[in-house]
């Protein structure tokens, strides 16, 4: 077995072990799809026309993706640091891609599972979701939408030495965005000055290509290919960042 299949596969039985992890990764996005989207079950928008659940559905569903892939890498590097795994792993002829590459097929499993099952209860008839035709355009913007934030979860694992630094350096970074980019409110009700600061945000356009391929918005055409291409960008500058920063050890 290569080294990169074992990393994967210890890495899925580690996490398939931890209820909690499940827990907050599946079923706690879902609580806000049930209590928003029963709050808001029927109605309309005023500036747009459209339901509710149009925008809280991909809304939540591409923070939740997005935060499960900030947390899920960031709690590893940082306990496989603390506990000097990275410094054994280094001794050997593992290489860095093969243990981020390993870290990466394991969130993008995970974020095709989270999109499958948030999806599927969002077309409920409590909660009244309709896909479009073009659903499946959905896919890039996740996978780019992933590593971005897979990306941005290394930098914060490599900086933070405890379980509560990460936590606390995720949940200011991620918290503040939701809201900022129309993850939990349609953006179209905020204000003006939100709204352009939403577009500085990568979460912003993870929402939006969501949004535009699950709803059939129009010009789905060109929010897809501008989400991708802003999220590829994203990615690659965060990529870049978080390989200079990476540590094998917190002597290093």
């Amino acid at each position: 077995m290569s080294a990169y299949a074992a990393l994967s596969q210890a890495g899925y039985r580690a996490y398939v072990r931890d209820k909690t992890t499940l827990f907050f990764t599946f079923a706690f996005p879902l609580l806000f799809l049930v209590v928003f989207g029963l709050i808001f079950h029927g109605k309309d928008v005023e500036q747009s026309g459209q339901p509710y659940i149009n925008y809280i559905a991909p809304g939540v569903l591409a923070w939740g993706v997005a935060n499960a892939a900030v947390f899920g890498v960031g709690f590893v590097l940082m306990q496989w640091r603390r506990d000097d795994l990275l410094r054994l792993i280094r001794m050997t002829p593992v290489r860095l891609p093969a243990v981020l590459g390993s870290r990466y097929v394991l969130a993008l499993g995970i974020g095709l599972v989270q999109t499958a099952l948030f999806v599927g209860v969002a077309l409920l008839p409590w909660f009244g979701l309709r896909l479009a035709s073009g659903w499946p355009l959905v896919l890039p913007v996740l996978v780019l939408g992933i590593t971005a934030f897979l990306a941005i979860g290394v930098i914060v694992g490599s900086y933070a030495k405890t379980p509560e630094a990460v936590a606390a350096i995720a949940n200011c970074l991620m918290i503040p965005m939701a809201f900022l980019s129309g993850s939990f409110f349609p953006l179209d009700a905020m204000p003006d000055w939100m709204q352009t600061l939403a577009k500085a945000l990568p979460l912003h356009y993870l929402v939006d290509g969501t949004s535009a391929a699950l709803t059939g918005t129009s010009g789905v055409g060109t929010a897809v290919a501008t989400a991708c291409a802003v999220l590829a960008g994203c990615a690659a500058v965060f990529g870049a960042v978080a390989l200079k920063t990476f540590r094998w050890s917190d002597q290093s």
